[in-house]
């Protein structure tokens, strides 16, 4: 039974948004469920503001009521940042319905979209107006720019364009008491004292909520080509990367390593996507070559690196996509990855990145440290091996209760692993960013001085701590 609070904070609601956006029956898992099934909470209302204006009152209602807000965006995140917990007392904001176009500046090369604007949906109007927003992910069809910024997303083209972070020029953002930080202005030099930009991209709604961006956008390419590689190990992954990075320089765009047992679980799953090269290869490699002169120009100097990584031993072999519809295909493959695993029954993962001379040795030394300490335990390693990020996940022996595995194994997993990318000198979260999953574990990977200096932040910007409480700092 709600409070009196809570039953006066849901009227002030309300008259705000109107009855048909403050939901608090019926079926809400679209909002209350995380994407992976593993976490389910219960919100007080989930609201749906269309405005900003509305988007500052409700959240000076609820800081007056003190009651907490978890911010949403499309809810494809991986850590649990943007569930409201199991308490029925929080209010999940959602920012889908702000989804507008506020302007497109083609000399300042720029677009203004709000927060709900989802990430597929950006990258077609940009190339409709002769552009490239080179932000790709999975979940793009779903996921929501705002979202992006929150955890400071990465995907398949960090090697060329950067992280989310490199991508935006400006923010506007509500304060957790109601105010707005106004800063689109689109400029790229702007030396006035502390970047703020920065403090909320990645912060995962717990300094802000970020309501609207100003994002960069770049000339379309003249081609893109995509190769499909076999590679004996990692370490000849890594020789293959730089390779291409000598022969390709600024073109090479993208640099994915896939493991065997990955793939498999795709051509199980989906057979109809005919992985190639997979069953006699270790590790598959996909990379990408974009190029502003011509599609010949591309293809020469793609085959030409392939040749000479095939002399050089670091490929076994390779396929060149013939069409922008094959290399769909094969970048689909990737993709699928993560949905084939989900198939195959719950899984461990962690999101983590090591300097890139040290993943051969990090691959090697973790999947020895596992399968001597949780017998047949299967491993689904690949990711952005062209910046340093691997997913390097953990699935239960085939055959295993997967619920049971994830309750006897998870936190002993979860330690050898992070106490290995420690070890190699990395981080316990690449790109998923932390939420309430890695919270706990933070403390003992993070520089405490820079933990101490967060949680110092954190304080001074939400002092009543109901901004997405329980995320990123404890």
């Amino acid at each position: 039974m709600p409070s009196n609070t809570s039953l006066d904070l849901l009227s002030t609601l309300r008259g705000l948004l109107g009855e048909v956006h403050v939901l608090t029956e019926g079926d809400l898992s679209a909002y209350e469920q995380d994407w992976r099934k593993r976490t389910r909470g219960k919100a007080l209302a989930v609201v749906r503001p269309s405005t900003i204006q509305q988007v500052t009152e409700v959240v000076k209602a609820c800081a007056q009521a003190g009651v907490s807000i978890v911010p949403q965006g499309g809810n494809t995140g991986l850590v649990v940042g943007g569930i409201p917990d199991a308490t029925g007392t929080q209010v999940l904001l959602s920012l889908r319905r702000m989804s507008g176009v506020r302007s497109l500046d083609a000399d300042n090369l720029t677009i203004t979209v709000e927060a709900g604007c989802v990430l597929q949906h950006l990258q077609q109007m940009a190339e409709q107006a002769g552009f490239l927003f080179p932000l790709s992910l999975g979940a793009e069809g779903s996921c929501t720019i705002g979202g992006n910024l929150a955890t400071n997303a990465g995907g398949t083209q960090v090697l060329r364009y950067g992280n989310v972070r490199d991508l935006c020029l400006g923010l506007e953002v509500v304060t957790a008491q109601g105010e707005v930080m106004h800063g689109l202005s689109g400029l790229r030099k702007d030396n006035t004292g502390y970047d703020l930009r920065h403090l909320m991209i990645g912060s995962e709604g717990t300094l802000g909520i970020i309501t609207a961006a100003t994002i960069k956008l770049y000339p379309l390419p003249a081609a893109q080509l995509t190769a499909w590689a076999a590679v004996p190990s990692v370490a000849h992954a890594v020789k293959l990367l730089g390779l291409a990075q000598q022969h390709l320089g600024a073109g090479l765009t993208g640099f994915e390593m896939m493991g065997q047992f990955a793939l498999r679980l795709v051509d199980k799953h989906y057979p109809q996507l005919r992985v190639p090269l997979w069953q006699d290869t270790p590790y598959c490699v996909l990379l990408e070559n974009s190029d502003c002169e011509s599609e010949a120009h591309a293809r020469e100097r793609l085959e030409k690196l392939l040749e000479i990584a095939l002399e050089a031993g670091c490929v076994s072999d390779a396929v060149v996509a013939e069409s922008l519809g094959q290399a769909r295909k094969l970048w689909h493959i990737r993709e699928s990855i993560t949905l084939a695993q989900a198939e195959e029954g719950l899984n461990i993962k962690h999101d983590i990145s090591v300097p890139i001379s040290a993943i051969p040795h990090f691959v090697e030394s973790t999947d020895a440290l596992l399968a001597r300490e949780v017998a047949g335990v299967r491993l689904v390693n690949f990711g952005h091996l062209g910046d340093g990020n691997l997913h390097y996940n953990v699935q239960a022996p085939e055959g295993c209760d997967t619920s049971a595995f994830l309750r006897d194994y998870e936190a002993r997993v979860n330690r050898l692993v992070y106490e290995s990318v420690k070890q190699f000198g990395g981080s316990i979260s690449a790109e998923h960013g932390v939420g309430s999953m890695k919270v706990h574990s933070l403390p003992h990977y993070k520089d405490p001085v820079a933990l101490a200096m967060m949680r110092c932040i954190k304080h001074a910007l939400d002092p009543q701590g109901l901004l997405n409480p329980g995320r990123v700092v404890d």
